[in-house]
C-alpha cells in the first residue's frame, strides 16, 4: 500500500512550482543581497520580490514584512522585540493557554525577566472568550497574543473582535497565523492586528523560511544583531531560494483559499462518514469547535485505544498522523490544548489528529477508516 501522508498540520510536502522557483535559483543565484555588485543588486531584487509578492497577496505595504527563519522566530520576535518595546508603558502581557509553544515558552522566558503574563483558559471546543480577554485587561497591559487557528484542533479563534478590543484600550495585538495561511482569507490591512507570524512549510513551501508583519508605526526591538537586513529589524543574509519558494508557496495558497477549504471539507467528510459506516459515531470523539474551525484539521479520539498505541498501529499500516503539535509529537507528550480543553480522561488519552492538504484523496480517507475499524477490532479482540 502507498503510504498516506496526514500530517500536514506539522509540515506539507513542496509544491513542485515551489520547488522549481526554488531549483532555478540554487542553480543561477548566488549573490548576497547585501552586495553592491551585480551579482548582489540581481539576489536583492530576488528578495523584493519576493517581499513585494507576499505582501500584495497577505494585503500589506512591502516594508511591512520581515522575512525569518519560521513560525517560530516570527513569534520570538513578536512577542520579545513588542514586549521589550513597550516595557517602559507596561509589562502585563495576556496570551491563551492553547497556544503553540512557540508562544508559550517565550512567555515563560519573559516572566523571568519581570513581565506578568495571563494564560487565559479556552472552552470545550478550543475557542477563547472576548469577555475573558477584557476582564483580564489591566492598565500595564501592553500586549495580547493570541493564535488564528489552533493546530491541533483547528479551532479559528475571535481574533477580529480581540483585536478592536485592543485597540480601543491602545494595547498591541499579535497573531500566531502560521496555521491560517492559505486556510483563511487574509487581508492585513483590514484586520486589527499589530503582528502577524507566517511560516512557509504549512503552505506548500520550504522549511526554514517564515514571516513576521509588523504593522507600521508598530514598536520593535531587534533581537538578533550583524546587519541592516531587514530594515535594521533582522540581521543575516537572506535566503534567496527560501525568499522566492515562500512568494510562490503564497501566491498559489492565497489565491486558492476557496478551493483548499473546499477540497479540505470534502475529505474530513469522507474521513468522518466512513467512520460512522464503519465504527459507528459512539466509537469516536470529534474534537474542536463545530462551527469556527479549519477543515484541514481533524482532531478525533477514540476512546478504547490509547493514543500511542493507535498511532503506532497506523504507522505500521503506512499511515502518518500525530498526536498534536508537531515541536511535542515526538515525545508523544499529553496533549496541552486538550488539557486546556478540559476534556474527559479518555478522550485526553486517545487523540488522533489528521490532517490534510496536496495529494490526498477521498479513497485515502476510506482506506484510513477502513484501517481503524481493524485496528480497533484487533485490539479489542
Amino acid at each position: 500500500m502507498k503510504p498516506i501522508y496526514l500530517d500536514h498540520a506539522a509540515s506539507t510536502p513542496v509544491h513542485p512550482e515551489v520547488a522549481k522557483v526554488m531549483y532555478h535559483m540554487l542553480m543561477e543565484q548566488y549573490g548576497n543581497a547585501s552586495s553592491v555588485h551585480a551579482f548582489g543588486r540581481a539576489a536583492k531584487k530576488v528578495v523584493n520580490g519576493a517581499r513585494d509578492t507576499i505582501a500584495g497577496f497577505l494585503g500589506c505595504a512591502p516594508d511591512e514584512w520581515i522575512f525569518t527563519s519560521g513560525g517560530t522566530e516570527s513569534d520570538n520576535l513578536a512577542l520579545f522585540g513588542a514586549a521589550a518595546a513597550s516595557a517602559h508603558k507596561g509589562r502585563h502581557i495576556i496570551t491563551t493557554a492553547i497556544e503553540h509553544h512557540a508562544v508559550l515558552h517565550t512567555c515563560a522566558e519573559l516572566e523571568k525577566q519581570g513581565y506578568s503574563v495571563t494564560y487565559l483558559p479556552a472552552d470545550a471546543t478550543g475557542r477563547v472568550s472576548v469577555s475573558d480577554v477584557e476582564t483580564a485587561l489591566r492598565e500595564d497591559t501592553v500586549l495580547i497574543s493570541v493564535m488564528y487557528a489552533n493546530n491541533e484542533v483547528g479551532t479559528v479563534q475571535p481574533v477580529e473582535d480581540i483585536g478592536r478590543l485592543a485597540r480601543e484600550r491602545g494595547i498591541l495585538v499579535h497573531v500566531d497565523a502560521v496555521q491560517a495561511l492559505g486556510a483563511l482569507p487574509i487581508a492585513l490591512r483590514d484586520l486589527p492586528v499589530d503582528y502577524m507570524s507566517f511560516a512557509a512549510h504549512k503552505i506548500n513551501g520550504p522549511q526554514g523560511i517564515g514571516g513576521l508583519y509588523v504593522r507600521r508605526g508598530a514598536p520593535l526591538a531587534s533581537r538578533q544583531h550583524g546587519g541592516l537586513q531587514e530594515r535594521g529589524r533582522r540581521a543575516g543574509t537572506e535566503s534567496l531560494a527560501g525568499t522566492a519558494g515562500f512568494a510562490k508557496a503564497v501566491e498559489l495558497a492565497a489565491g486558492g483559499v476557496a478551493e483548499r477549504r473546499a477540497k479540505a471539507l470534502e475529505l474530513r467528510n469522507t474521513l468522518l462518514a466512513e467512520l460512522n459506516l464503519r465504527i459507528g459515531g459512539d466509537r469516536y470523539v470529534l474534537n474542536g469547535n463545530p462551527e469556527h474551525f479549519l477543515p484541514g484539521i481533524i482532531n478525533v479520539s477514540f476512546p478504547e485505544v490509547r493514543t500511542d498505541v493507535l498511532l503506532m498501529n497506523l504507522d505500521m499500516e503506512g499511515i502518518a498522523a500525530a498526536s498534536g503539535s508537531a515541536c511535542t509529537s515526538g515525545s508523544l507528550e499529553l496533549s496541552h490544548v486538550l488539557q486546556a480543553m478540559q476534556l474527559p480522561e479518555e478522550v485526553l488519552y486517545s487523540a488522533v489528529r489528521f490532517s490534510t492538504g496536496l495529494g490526498n484523496t477521498n479513497e485515502e480517507m476510506r482506506l484510513v477508516a477502513q484501517k481503524v475499524e481493524t485496528i480497533l477490532n484487533r485490539l479489542r479482540k
